[in-house]
């Protein structure tokens, strides 16, 4: 076997070199890597070399968006799942702190996640991880769509902190992946009115291509001077002003569930306006427990996530991948196929 990795040893610095095949523990499977989505964390990680306390120190491998086959078991796994195609889910709690024991190991303290300083992720050939976090394909889907349940559980996560009625006004902020997925999975719940808004004309091009009723160019058009009235507002942007204009679209009893992360620790909200409508204002930290339904989702049909999909690269071009999205605004999500 040759585990070739692209590492990231300082921002705008990416090297190819060959790393040891790791070898599964108890419980553990090897996944050989078939496609890798690149994230915006993967991106500000080469671009900045940290995001806010994670500050890469020491040569890392990014990458956490993966799907892969199963080529080894470790003690405890049945032999039987040598050769499934599976998604990985990449943060691994220790399964044993309080809020793993209360369902919410997302927030668990001691997560262990791909692509995070120290963390190698899958910009590589070879990863090994706990059986329990490598979830069987079905053969309709690709490598790549499996690749992709990663954001989709994002998405889908902030629809389930939205609590999502079929007749919900979804108002989306930031079309990039995630606002896109936030959306695809709204629709698929039911939701027949999805309003996106972002700075970009071509990301909005796409959003109405794929489902949006209304979008909103707020480079040129403030929100406000649209007249929006949401159930729910789904904040995908990370940006203070698209919060505060987010929530003061939203009709009273409204949720809001903050998705993008803004740079600063903290952000101004329209107090008086919440209290006065009592609308509900929660974040979100990635996903718990949504990885099956994200599957289904996707396999039956309900979800398409090729439409996306806007640029394929090998391992080698790892570099150009990260590049993509700051080089053309069009570019939704690049897919890393390692070789």
């Amino acid at each position: 076997m040759n585990n070739q990795a692209a590492v990231l040893y300082a921002p705008h610095d990416i090297r190819i070199e060959k790393r040891p095949v790791p070898r599964p523990g108890p419980r553990e499977v090897l996944v050989e890597i078939k496609a890798v989505g690149v994230c915006g964390s993967d991106v500000h990680y080469y671009e900045h070399g940290r995001i806010g306390s994670h500050i890469v120190r020491q040569p890392l491998i990014l990458g956490h968006e993966s799907a892969g086959v199963i080529v080894d078991a470790g003690e405890g796994v049945s032999k039987s799942r040598i050769g499934e195609r599976v998604a990985i889910e990449p943060g691994i709690p220790d399964g044993t702190c309080q809020q793993c024991r209360t369902g919410h190991y997302n927030l668990c303290p001691n997560v262990r996640f791909f692509g995070t300083p120290p963390i190698d992720g899958a910009f590589t050939n070879y990863v090994t991880v706990p059986e329990s976090f490598a979830y069987t394909l079905p053969d309709q889907m690709s490598d790549e769509e499996g690749a992709l349940i990663e954001p989709l559980s994002v998405g889908l996560w902030a629809c389930r902190k939205a609590v999502l009625r079929g007749a919900d006004h979804v108002l989306i902020t930031g079309a990039g992946p995630i606002g896109m997925l936030a959306m695809k999975v709204a629709l698929a719940l039911g939701t027949t009115e999805v309003t996106m808004t972002d700075v970009f004309p071509q990301r909005l091009e796409m959003a109405r291509k794929l489902g949006a009723t209304r979008t909103v160019n707020v480079a040129e058009t403030p929100l406000a001077s649209v007249g929006v009235e949401a159930d729910v507002l789904i904040e995908c942007s990370g940006n203070q002003k698209a919060l505060m204009d987010g929530i003061r679209s939203l009709r009273p009893a409204g949720k809001a569930v903050a998705v993008g992360m803004n740079p600063g620790e903290e952000v101004s909200v329209p107090m008086s306006f919440l209290q006065n409508r009592e609308i509900t204002l929660t974040g979100t930290f990635r996903y718990a427990n949504t990885y099956a339904d994200a599957i289904a989702l996707v396999a039956t049909g309900r979800i398409d996530l090729k439409s996306i999909i806007t640029g394929h690269y090998a391992l080698e071009e790892t570099e150009q991948a990260l590049q993509a999205t700051k080089n053309d605004p069009a570019n939704i999500k690049s897919i890393v196929v390692p070789k």
